[in-house]
């Protein structure tokens, strides 16, 4: 599989104090997205409507989370005729307000996410300040009452030649792609893990544009929260909520914070990697763990790296970021110096890594430059069966390896 091109980051060519301070910002896979959210439009209804049948808008549909594509490596969008027999005229010509007042749980709505406008297509839609091609994520998988409808739609796809991309993670795409199909990715997988209230157990309703959640107070169905039960003429008063009362009366998206490190020895000559048992031979990558609640990062990078592999940090250093669409994870990648004393490595606490092991720089380099590959890929041409094998580089982890092994914990550090 070729690896496709890094993003680049925001301003790459400018100068600034915190780029002669700090060195020059690193953009990972899953990021650089080229639209603006508009997050602030996602409650304007009139602009929603306006945007879906804008003749400049796309929509990328998921068929169980899995994109629509030509191939491996080249999405294919939609345009509003194509998804209109699922969506209908327009999901948007009601206020919120009403279309929460009129909540029917026994109706599948199909879940529509507006993703964002493209600035850079100065013919798109024009409203108010702002103006691009809109892009929205659709999820046609088939299901509850839209279930024929979705079916038909999906065959008529398959039958143009094009597919849903099934596999765990998409790492072929280009990166502009890569990153409008995380950010639909993610939040398809959370309204989807999220039907019902975690307060009151009913079912919830999608609002602003697909992100967030409400728990309405009235139901259509005649049996309350059953989906899928019998129409009643009129709504049916739910069971009190505690979402109802206050500011805090909506679901939002989660982003569940991870870190993974690079961590080098106290002289700065080597670089602790690991390997899980179900990884193929000679596999290592950096260590990783998730964020617990009141923890900072540079302590969960101390707490995690020591559960792992029993080493002991002193200095921890946030290098750059990477969003993680599987689910829904922004893995926060640091740089870490071992303490005197204290690269013992003891695989006694935690049992999730099968190995652990100090690597030299030199090996680090050579396995970056012919060993690298995603889980199951081959590696690059020059590699010798035995040595050192390590992520590709649309990993942060592969981002961080060349990090240290190309001097950023050197004699002139970018910290």
């Amino acid at each position: 599989m070729t690896i496709p091109a890094l993003p680049q980051p925001a301003f790459p060519d400018l100068e600034s104090m915190l780029s002669r301070k700090f060195g020059r910002e690193i953009a990972n896979y899953f990021s650089g997205s080229p639209l603006n959210r508009v997050s602030f439009l996602r409650t304007d209804q009139a602009f929603l409507s306006a945007a879906l049948k804008h003749p400049s808008t796309s929509f990328l549909m998921f068929n169980n989370l899995n994109p629509l594509a030509r191939d491996p490596s080249n999405l294919q969008y939609a345009s509003y005729a194509d998804v209109q027999p699922l969506i209908g005229d327009d999901p948007y010509s009601k206020s919120e307000e009403e279309l929460v007042s009129e909540y029917n749980s026994a109706v599948t709505i199909p879940q529509l996410l507006f993703l964002g406008l493209d600035e850079r297509n100065k013919l798109g839609l024009t409203f108010n300040l702002y103006t691009g091609s809109p892009f929205f994520a659709l999820d046609v998988t088939p299901k509850g009452t839209i279930k024929s409808q979705a079916e038909s739609l999906v065959q008529s796809l398959q039958s143009r030649g094009l597919t849903f991309l099934e596999g765990r993670i998409q790492a072929a795409l280009p990166a502009e792609d890569a990153a409008i199909y995380a950010q639909a990715r993610a939040l398809l997988d959370w309204n989807a893990r999220n039907p019902f209230c975690a307060q009151c157990g009913q079912p919830t309703m999608s609002i602003n544009g697909g992100m967030k959640r409400t728990c309405p107070p009235k139901d259509m169905a005649l049996l309350a929260g059953a989906i899928g039960g019998t129409v009643g003429e009129e709504p049916t008063e739910r069971p009190d909520c505690a979402t109802r009362k206050g500011i805090s009366n909506v679901c939002f998206p989660r982003t569940d914070p991870t870190v993974i490190m690079a961590v080098v020895s106290s002289d700065g000559r080597k670089v602790l990697i690991g390997r899980q048992k179900r990884w193929p031979p000679y596999w290592y990558s950096t260590l990783a763990g998730f964020v617990e609640p009141a923890e900072s990062v540079e302590e969960a990078v101390r707490r995690e790296v020591w559960e792992e592999s029993g080493v002991k940090l002193g200095r921890v250093v946030i290098h750059s970021t990477q969003p993680w669409p599987y689910p829904a994870n922004l893995m926060i990648g640091a740089v870490a110096q071992c303490i005197p004393g204290g690269e013992e490595i003891v695989l006694k606490h935690d049992p999730e890594l099968e190995d652990a092991r100090w690597a030299e720089m030199e090996e680090i380099r050579e396995a970056l430059r012919v060993g690298t590959s995603a889980l199951g890929e081959s590696a690059q041409e020059g590699y010798k069966e035995g040595n050192l094998r390590l992520p590709a580089g649309t990993a942060i982890a592969n981002q961080l390896l060349q990090a240290v092994a190309n001097g950023f914990v050197g004699e002139a550090p970018k910290i």
